[in-house]
C-alpha cells in the first residue's frame, strides 16, 4: 500500500514538473532541430541563441522592466495599505467600525462588473497610465481580514506598554506591530507579488501603449501570434535576426516563458519558511 502511494506521488510529481523541464530544454535547443521532434529530457543541439534574441529585444526588455516595476511598487504599496486598514479595524473605539467591516465584506462577495469598472477607471484618468497597475489593487479585503486576525492575536500588553511610553497609534503600528508581523507580511506580500507578476488581463483592457505593456501581456500575444516575425510584437531588428538564424517561434516562446517564470520562482526559497506560520497564525485565531 505504501509503495503504491509513493508510486502515485512520483507519477503526479513527474506529470507536474515535466512540462516545465521540457520547456527549459527546448529553450536551450536549436529551433530547427526542435522542429524535428524528439527533444525531451536534454538539449540535442545546445544553443544560447534563443536567449540572445529574447534578452536583446528592446520591446521584451521594456515589458520585463514594466513587470518588475509594477510588482515591486504594487506589492509594497498594497501590503502597506492593507495592513494599515486592518490595524485600524482592530480598534474597538473606531467610529463606524461595523459599517466599514460590512462595507468591505460586501465588496468581497459582490463586484460592480467589468463595464462599470472600466467606466470608473476611465473617469479617474487611469486609462493607459502606469498607475492603473497600482491604485485599483491598493487594498485586498481578503488579505485585510488575515492581517486583522493576525494583529488581534498579538498580546494586548505590547500596545498598552507602548502607549504608556508615549507612542500613539502611528508609533505603535510602525514600532511594535509591523516588526512583529514579519511572517504574515512575507506570506501575503508574496501572494500579492505573484498576482501582480502573473496578471495579463488588466493591461489588455486598460493599456494601449506598447511601452506600458508588462511581460505577461506581451508573452500572451506572442503565444497567440501565428508567426512572431509578422506579429509586430518583437522589434524589426529581432524579426530580421529570426529570419537569418536557425530559430523558430516555438524556441523563442519557450525561452521567453523561462525568462518570465524564473524571477518569481527564485523568490519562493526566501519566504517559504514563513508560509505555514504566517497563514495559520493569521487565519486560525479570531
Amino acid at each position: 500500500m505504501i509503495l503504491s502511494i509513493y508510486a502515485f506521488l512520483i507519477i503526479l510529481s513527474f506529470s507536474a514538473l515535466y512540462p516545465f523541464w521540457n520547456g527549459l530544454v527546448i529553450s536551450f535547443n536549436e529551433g530547427l532541430d526542435t522542429s524535428k521532434g524528439g527533444v525531451t529530457f536534454w538539449p540535442r543541439a545546445f544553443t544560447l541563441e534563443n536567449y540572445e534574441i529574447v534578452l536583446s529585444d528592446k520591446n521584451l526588455l521594456n515589458a520585463f522592466f514594466i513587470s518588475v516595476s509594477r510588482t515591486v511598487i504594487g506589492t509594497i504599496t498594497a501590503t502597506f495599505m492593507t495592513a494599515l486598514m486592518a490595524y485600524g479595524l482592530t480598534k474597538n473605539d473606531l467610529i463606524g467600525k461595523k459599517f466599514y467591516t460590512v462595507f468591505l465584506l460586501f465588496t468581497l462577495y459582490f463586484g460592480g462588473g467589468l463595464i462599470p469598472t472600466f467606466l470608473l477607471i476611465k473617469s479617474l484618468g487611469l486609462m493607459n497610465n502606469f498607475l492603473v497597475f497600482i491604485i485599483p489593487g491598493l487594498v485586498s479585503v481578503w488579505n485585510m481580514i488575515v492581517f486583522r486576525t493576525f494583529f488581534k492575536s498579538l498580546p494586548a500588553g505590547l500596545e498598552e506598554s507602548a502607549q504608556i511610553d508615549g507612542c500613539g497609534n502611528w508609533g505603535t503600528f510602525f514600532k511594535i506591530v509591523l516588526p512583529l508581523s514579519g511572517p504574515i507580511i512575507a506570506t501575503l506580500g508574496l501572494f500579492t507579488a505573484i498576482a501582480h507578476w502573473n496578471d495579463w488581463f488588466l493591461p489588455t483592457i486598460y493599456i494601449f501603449d506598447e511601452n506600458l505593456m508588462p511581460i505577461q501581456s506581451v508573452l500572451r500575444r506572442i503565444l497567440n501570434a501565428n508567426l512572431i516575425q509578422d506579429s509586430g510584437i518583437v522589434s524589426a531588428e529581432t524579426a530580421q535576426r529570426l529570419a537569418k538564424k536557425s530559430l523558430t517561434s516555438k524556441a523563442l516562446i519557450n525561452a521567453t516563458i523561462m525568462v518570465v517564470t524564473l524571477p518569481i520562482m527564485l523568490v519562493y526559497p526566501f519566504v517559504q519558511k514563513y508560509f505555514v506560520k504566517g497563514v495559520l497564525v493569521g487565519s486560525l485565531k479570531e
